[in-house]
């Protein structure tokens, strides 16, 4: 039975998108159909998200086969021959395309926190495992790599997220893309808010969700922050403030 979190599927109908994606092995798909899988993905996300991060949700919806395509090879993908910066990759892409599956389902809606459970207990099938965004999030990402660059590479519908990326993530150049995503993050003055005159820096409540992420390091935050910030660093004076997220949907 197909999940409850995904879109109602349809055929695709453009052969050569077809043979780009698909390399049937046994009803699932090898590790070799990545770098296609990836392609896919960008010229998906460069159609349909701008430079602001938002997506164009209604437009999806109207066209949805690119999108379905995708979805399905995020549910029959075949991760055990991958290397972990494959997985890695696939994960993150993952994440961002079932997020905005779901979002395209439903749509329209002012924000995913009208969807019950829609982080924790909606299913989806990725890599043909059964979990929910939170459980793909820790158990495929957090967990295995340790790396809080994650979070500002996972975008989960809403303003106050960081803002998408308009490339897929690749094994080949991850890291770089990881800390380059980063950057662009920690730099952009709406997600990081500095106030010289109160001496203060407020930052996302992504700081304070995934504490544990970011004191693994053992560098304290600002520390941390100022590793992407070499232009603008903020002084280590500075008190740390949390301003309230803003769970409105990231939509055009």
């Amino acid at each position: 039975m197909r999940p409850s979190g995904f879109l109602t599927f349809r055929p695709l109908r453009l052969l050569t998108l077809l043979t780009a994606l698909w390399l049937p092995l046994g009803g699932i798909l090898a590790a070799p159909i990545a770098p296609s899988f990836t392609a896919a993905t960008s010229a998906f996300l460069q159609k349909y998200v701008n430079a602001d991060g938002n997506v164009n949700y209604a437009a999806i919806k109207k066209q949805p086969a690119v999108l379905n395509s995708l979805l399905q090879t995020v549910q029959s993908f075949d991760t055990k021959t991958m290397s972990a910066a494959e997985r890695k990759a696939f994960y993150l892409n993952a994440y961002n395309l079932v997020v905005i599956g779901a979002v395209v389902e439903r749509f329209p809606i002012a924000s995913v926190m009208k969807v019950q459970g829609f982080f924790d207990k909606l299913p989806f099938t990725i890599a043909g495992e059964k979990m929910t965004l939170n459980e793909l999030e820790t158990n495929k990402l957090r967990k295995p790599y340790n790396d809080p660059r994650i979070h500002f590479a996972l975008v989960c519908a809403a303003k106050g997220c960081p803002r998408l990326s308009r490339e897929a993530f690749a094994a080949p150049t991850l890291d770089a893309q990881l800390s380059a995503q980063t950057k662009r993050v920690l730099t952009d003055p709406t997600f990081i808010r500095l106030n010289a005159t109160a001496k203060k820096v407020q930052v996302s409540e992504i700081f304070k969700w995934y504490a544990a992420d970011f004191n693994a390091s053992g560098q304290p935050l600002i520390p941390y922050l100022n590793q992407y910030r070499a232009a603008q660093p903020i002084p280590a004076t500075y008190a740390i403030d949390y301003y309230p997220y803003d769970w409105s949907l990231n939509t055009l």
